[in-house]
């Protein structure tokens, strides 16, 4: 990690309609840094606006006020036109690894997809290299290629959907909870693959999740949301030997502890 932002949010500010008067205010003046080759983990409970931040940064989402820089640049008030160039730097792996696959498309395809979209490369015997090169980096076997989706485990499935996120080269990966609905066991394989990915991609990773206890293997920086705002930022070591938010003492407290278990 180093001092060199590679994104930041300012003032950012995103409500939603609920009903024909009441709206809800998702995220309420969030501000942050991620620098390159960290990795900052977002956490919080269901609910309070870590996803709609995640989409708001991936201009998934327009946010009402505030404002969004990759590399310094401003990106918040760009077209579609515009924003298409920072597209291929950012990349999001999902939380549910069998509904962000297509499950009518083949492996093999499914991993070009964005090779094709960006016309990666002028033969398909090229695009096919890097489609093997890209299951060995995510620990996947080449004779899964012509398979569907639905004859993979969950942990497999998520392991194609990192090798799809991770086929341009992204400079940043965004996580959304994206080893919340795996088995633990899957969950520590997957955590060890992101670090391994992080380090030999030189990746920047904003990695969003509930679990404490997942955080504090995979973050560098931890960043406590709650009702939409940011209620503590510290680095990992700083956040789980002396919190200095209540909220945040709350949810480490919430971690159960094998020593709290009765049997």
């Amino acid at each position: 990690m180093d001092n060199q932002v590679i994104l930041a949010a300012s003032h950012l500010k995103k409500s939603f309609r609920v009903g024909m008067k009441n709206k809800v205010n998702a995220v309420n003046d969030v501000s942050l840094e991620i620098y390159k080759g960290e990795t900052l983990a977002l956490v919080g409970e269901s609910g309070c606006g870590k996803s709609t931040l995640a989409r708001m940064l991936m201009r998934m989402i327009n946010a009402d006020e505030g404002s969004i820089y990759f590399e310094g640049n401003e990106i918040s008030g760009l077209t579609e036109k515009k924003m298409r160039p920072y597209r291929r730097q950012m990349q999001m792996v999902f939380q549910d690894p069998a509904s962000s696959l297509d499950p009518r498309m083949k492996i093999r395809d499914i991993i070009a997809e964005p090779l094709v979209a960006w016309n990666a490369y002028d033969s398909r015997s090229k695009m096919d290299e890097r489609i093997v090169e890209l299951l060995d980096l995510v620990d996947l076997k080449e004779d899964c290629l012509d398979r569907y989706p639905h004859q993979f485990s969950g942990g497999q499935r998520q392991r194609i959907g990192i090798a799809r996120a991770i086929a341009l080269n992204p400079k940043l990966l965004i996580c959304d909870e994206s080893v919340s609905a795996l088995d633990v066991c899957v969950q520590a394989q997957i955590l060890n693959l992101l670090k391994s990915l992080k380090k030999q991609m030189g990746l920047t990773c904003l990695f969003i999740s509930h679990d404490l206890a997942v955080v504090s293997f995979i973050a560098d920086r931890v960043c406590v949301m709650k009702n939409g705002h940011i209620c503590e930022m510290a680095t990992s070591n700083q956040i789980y030997r002396n919190p200095q938010n209540e909220y945040t003492r709350y949810l480490l407290e919430s971690v159960p502890q094998i020593s709290n278990i009765k049997i």
